[in-house]
Formats: C-alpha cells, structure tokens, sequence
C-alpha cells in the first residue's frame, strides 16, 4: 500500500521524526564546526533577529547508566543515513514496534546487585578510568537534573527477549571492544531493567552486531507545554563516532550548538523562533552557559531548574512533523505543499511530484490516483460530523486522577429501539457528549452495528436477529484483544444473545493461544476503570445457569487460515489492511471456502480501495461498496504524508465472495469507471500571505 496512516504503531512515527531531525542536526552543526568562526557569528546574529516566543524553554540533561541497545545484523552502519532512519522513512517502513525486533533490542548495563554495591562499583571504575565517564553530565546533588518522568522502555517484551537471544558470540565480540577500547560497563548478561527509556541508534562500528552501545546522556529542549524541539544523543567510548561526541567531552559546547539550532529549525511544531527566557536542568551546565545564551538574545534563569512536568494540554499530536511523501524529509527540513488537483498528497517540490506522477506501473502513479484521492477528500467534512463537544475542552480531562466512572451503570430496561448513532447511544446511556469513551465503544459498538444493521441489509436470509446465540471471530486481533473487556458493552445492547468471541491473529500474545475465558458482571455497575465490578475468570467449559449474561472468550494465536474449528455466524475485523500483510492471502481463500458473512472496517476509502484490489487478487472475488461506519472514533488520525481523513473504524464493506461454478449467482460487481484523469503534472502553487485558497470546483477546472 502506498499510505499507511493508521496501521502503523505512532512511537515508530515519533522516533523517525526524532531521528530525521537529529541526522540533519548532526550534518549541520559538522558543517558548522569546520568552517570559520563568522558562521557562528552569522547564525547568532539570525537566531537574534527571530520572533520571541513567550513560552519558557527547558533544557534537559538526562544520564543514563543503566540501558544499552544492541543492534543486529540488520541494522544499518554509520551516523549519516543509518541512525536508523533509512529503515523507518524509507519506502517500505516497519508497520509495529515488533518489526525493529531484527535489528534493535536493548540491554542491561547493570548486573542484579542493589544498594551501595552498584555506587560502589561506579565509583570504582571512574577511578580506574581516571575521572571519564559521565561524571560530568550527572546534575549535583539536590539540584535536580528534572522531573521529566523516566518511564520502562517502550517495550518490555523485546529486553525480555533480547536476554534470551545473547550466545557466546556476542560475549567474544563484547570482550574484544574492550581491549579495541570500546568499554561496556557490565556483563550484558547479567541484566536489569532501571526504567530508562532507550534510545534506538546506530553507530560506525565494527562490533555494532555484537556488543551493545551505551547512550551516556541526552540532551533534550523542549518549551513548558512538553513540545520537544530539539534533541542531542551523546554515546559514550564507541570507536568511530567523534562526530556524536563522547560522555567525556564538555557539555557546554554541544548543548549551545543545540540550543541553536532548536531555535533555527524547531522540531516539534511552529516557525523558527527564540525563547524569551531558558532554563536549564543541570547546575554545572547552567554556570558554563551564563556567559553564551546572552549571545542568542535570551533571558537565562537565574537558578536552574529543580522539577518539571509537562502541563496537561501536552499531547504527542504536538510533536508530529509532515513528511514529503516522495523523500520522506520532514517540514522542518522543506516547504511543503499538498497537489494543486487533489489536496491529499504533500510535496516538498516540483520534482518530486513529477517524479510521482510518472511512477510506473501506472496504477501506482499519482496520476492514476489524484482524482480518486480528490473524491476521497470531497467526504472530509461527512466524516468529522459527529455529535461530540471535545473543541469545547479536553477530550482526556475525564481520563485524569481519580474522576468519575467513565460508564456510568447500566439502565435498567434494554434499549427498546436499534440505535444508528452515537446520539441516541449516549443518550440512552446516559453519558455525556464530552466523554471521551466513544474511542474505546468504537469497537463493540461497530460490532452491534453489524449484527443489527448490516447483516440484516446484506444477509437477510440468516435471520441473524433471531437467534439465541452467535460466534464472532474477530480476524487479524491485536489492538482489540487488548481492550478485550470493552466488548462486554455487547451483552449491555444484546442482552438476550449468548456471545462467543474468538480472536485470531499472529499478532496476539503466544502465551494466550488457547485460552478460554469468561467476562462477568460481579456487581450493579460496569466500568472500564480497574476495580470496577467486571472480572476474568477461566471457563470451565460446561454451560452454567445464566451463562446468557457472559461473554465467552477465547484466543487463537495464528493466522486464520491455520485456524481449526467449527464455522462462526460472523467474521469481523478491524482496520484490516489486506495489502499490508501477506497472511491475508491465504485467509482470504479460507473465507472464500467459508463462505460466511465477513465485514471489515478501514479508516479510510483509499484503504477500501485496496482491500477490494487483494480480495480479487486472492479469490477472484471482490468488496461491497464502502459505506460510513456510523460508530466510527471521533479522533481523526494525522497523516504525516497526506492531508486525506482518516478515523479509526471509519468504512464498513463485507466480502463479496466468487460464486460457485454453476451456481447462476451474479458475478460481483466491479468498480467504478475512474474519473478522468490529467494529462501533465499539476504546477505546484504557494499562496501569498493574505490570498484566499480557491475553492475545490476552481482546483479541478481543467
């Protein structure tokens, strides 16, 4: 698929954003030191000269002496196009935090003992070092570096895995940087994670697939909100890597070329501008800068900084940059522009435009797709009518300390109409508009939508509204089996329907294969907030009086076309994505031999497009028209190359499977006559300040 907005993990997002800035600030600020003094006059004299920005800046110094990454052999050399960024930009990027597993997993620099033994030891290996290390990056005592909260690493699993796959190979490899000077502070093997988050990098070396690497400091500006503006990774005695900088090295110098260069290109959001006041997060770094901010026009505080924390209108949306969707540098690098004809794609220049619209084969040219992706746009304004007030405040106030329940209990009579919105949902529900629950409903919601609405319309000869009981099984799970206690809001709507959900997929926990277990209601009040009446218990198995009132649950950790098992009355999945994953070539087969009724979402028409392209490919089938999923979450996903709406759950289609031989059955019906389609390049256009944008009927005209 050529977007993949939506299916791709956001941390995978954040980090090729941290690294893309990073790779430029590193060119620059090399290019910088090489040349005459008068560059830094005439970037102190430019950084001088921009708008002030009213927010207080914040330098952060946060060590780390705990976790180390170590790269496999998948993994990129060199801190040019490497730092891993080649592999998160590039034309076929990883989809799930998973799939860096190859080539980065993080280590422990520490071994098991607590308590004085470790300080101990530190000290004596600064000793034995002759005072290097990262002595000088730790802030004095009581002094405070900051609050910025030091959570686990992003993933647990992957340092639980990365113990298992340590063998004697990387051992040899670790002992050898030691003597080639390449010093690791502990046995990799002996491992506990501190709680610091890590960092993935790559490095020029040539032990980088065995030994792990250590990043001793990071230096880190964001403004009071918790915008990240810039950011400065100092690794500490790799071979190869003066061009990073070494934990032995003054601070004061690199955190004032940072410094800079945050304000002449910040990463986060916003045009390039100066603080009108710095604070900073370590004492010693403090007293080195009192002599050099002054240069840049800025106001430092007179003391440094002892807490921080960000404040809570701080949201990650904030740190998210647009990309050119052929070169893949981001808008603090480039100018970019969306199409002239369609809106939906950005550029960061004729060239690469052009160069998309001749892409070959044809129908994965933009030129085969600006008018499709046009029609995409026209329905921006259909998806964001939605009922809910969250302009009006913050969405996640409800989410905060220890508020109200966010379900409140459940009526006391079952809903006497079908509900077609979330209007009539809340309200007979009795939850207010500004809840933000409907991102978590979306699913078990889309689900009821389903069995009431759709499968009525398009599979009127189940009489599926009439029975006692269903099987789902819900195809390609992974988010959903995680938010797995949600979906008892099915037996709230259906109270009288005895449910069975099955969740299949790769992507689930191996260590839920097989599992059977059953949600209850153990009190008058059903929450999702823990400790709120609802409860997991395994199955025994055997039909218990009531057992009406539970929802059956149970996990098949495969691909569904390994899947055994007695026929379901529905299939359903979320987001699907047939193009991105290749399992969906066989399952979409074991389907088509099914023959069940089979409804999928998509968060966007672009995605229903090439879903119903790998159904034909796979079974000689196709998809039902997309239709508007009336449950869909309010949130509208931010593309980073493309401006085309996207909502978690946002179409509905079902498999239109390949009749039988002999069966007389219609075929299934193809697609649309395209529209017609330009025959050069359009020129991409800047606005002038002040002149309006032309209407769409104006971008179209030929």
């Amino acid at each position: 698929m050529e977007f993949v907005s939506g299916y791709r993990d956001e941390f995978l997002d954040f980090a090729a954003l941290l690294f893309g800035w990073f790779r430029k600030f590193v060119a620059e600020r090399g290019a910088v030191r090489t040349s005459l003094e008068g560059r830094w006059w005439q970037l102190e004299a430019q950084i001088r000269r921009l708008p002030q920005d009213p927010a207080l800046w914040v330098l952060h110094v946060l060590p780390n002496r705990s976790v180390g990454i170590s790269l496999g052999q998948g993994a990129e050399p060199g801190p040019g196009p490497g730092l891993g960024s080649a592999r998160l930009l590039g034309d076929d990027p990883p989809l799930h935090l998973r799939d860096l597993s190859p080539y980065v997993s993080f280590v422990s620099l520490e071994d098991g003992e607590e308590g004085e033994e470790e300080e101990e030891e530190d000290e004596e290996e600064k000793r034995e070092d002759g005072g290097a290390g990262t002595e000088k990056m730790e802030p004095e005592e009581d002094q405070g570096a900051s609050s910025y909260q030091q959570g686990s690493p992003p993933r647990k699993q992957t340092l639980q895995e990365s113990q298992r796959r340590l063998t004697g190979r990387q051992e040899v490899a670790r002992m050898a940087a030691e003597r080639t000077g390449w010093r690791t502070k502990q046995d990799p093997r002996r491992r506990r994670d501190r709680g610091v988050k890590a960092c993935v990098l790559s490095t020029q070396c040539p032990l980088l697939e065995a030994a792990p690497l250590h990043l001793s400091c990071l230096l880190l500006v964001t403004d009071e909100h918790g915008t990240i503006l810039g950011i400065d990774l100092l690794v500490d005695g790799a071979q190869g890597t003066a061009s990073w900088g070494s934990g032995t090295e003054n601070l004061a110098p690199r955190a004032y070329a940072l410094l800079c260069h945050s304000m002449a290109c910040p990463m986060g959001s916003g045009d390039p501008r100066k603080p009108q006041q710095l604070t900073v997060g370590d004492a010693r770094l403090h007293r080195e800068l009192e002599s050099l901010v002054p240069r840049l026009g800025v106001k430092l505080a007179k003391t440094p900084m002892r807490t921080w924390g960000p404040r809570p209108g701080f949201t990650f949306a904030s740190l998210r940059a647009r990309t050119c969707h052929v070169c893949h540098r981001h808008s603090f690098e480039v100018k970019l522009t969306p199409c002239p004809h369609c809106s939906a794609v950005l550029y960061c220049g004729e060239a690469c435009l052009r160069a998309d619209w001749r892409r070959c084969p044809e129908d994965v040219s933009h030129r085969f797709w600006c008018p499709r992706l046009a029609a995409f746009m026209d329905r921006a304004g259909e998806l964001a009518a939605l009922p809910f007030t969250y302009t009006a405040g913050d969405p996640y106030q409800l989410l905060q300390g220890d508020g109200p329940a966010l379900m409140p209990p459940v009526p006391p009579d079952p809903p006497r109409a079908l509900f077609g919105s979330w209007q009539d949902y809340y309200t007979w529900r009795g939850l207010s508009l500004d809840s933000p629950t409907a991102v978590l409903l979306t699913y078990p919601l889309t689900v009821y939508y389903v069995i009431t609405h759709l499968v009525p319309q398009s599979f009127p000869e189940l009489n599926i509204q009439n029975k006692q009981s269903l099987k789902i099984h819900v195809v390609e799970a992974g988010k959903e089996f995680d938010l797995v206690m949600v979906f008892w809001e099915l037996l709230v709507l259906l109270p009288h329907v005895a449910l069975e959900l099955q969740f299949v997929g790769d992507g689930l926990p191996p260590e839920s294969d097989q599992q059977h277990f059953t949600l209850q209601r153990d009190g008058p009040e059903v929450s999702v907030r823990p400790g709120s009446g609802l409860s997991a218990r395994p199955s025994s198995g055997t039909k218990e009086k009531g057992a009406h009132r539970d929802l059956q649950i149970k996990v098949s950790a495969r691909p569904y076309h390994l899947l055994q098992g007695p026929k379901p009355d529905l299939v359903i999945g979320f987001n699907s994505g047939f193009g991105l994953k290749d399992t969906w070539l066989s399952s979409l087969p074991r389907l088509q031999s099914l023959r069940v009724p089979a409804f999928f979402t998509e968060s966007s028409e672009y995605g229903c497009v090439m879903d119903d392209q790998t159904m034909a490919v796979a079974t000689g089938g196709g998809t039902s028209p997309p239709q508007p999923n009336p449950f869909r979450s309010p949130f509208r996903l931010r593309a980073a190359d493309n401006c085309m709406p996207w909502y978690c759950n946002a179409f509905i289609f079902h498999l239109v499977y390949k009749p039988a031989q002999g069966s007389g059955a219609r075929p299934a019906p193809g697609p649309p006559p395209p529209s017609p389609t330009p025959s050069a390049p359009p020129a991409l256009t800047r606005r002038r300040r002040g002149e309006k944008k032309p209407g769409r009927g104006a971008r179209r005209r030929r």
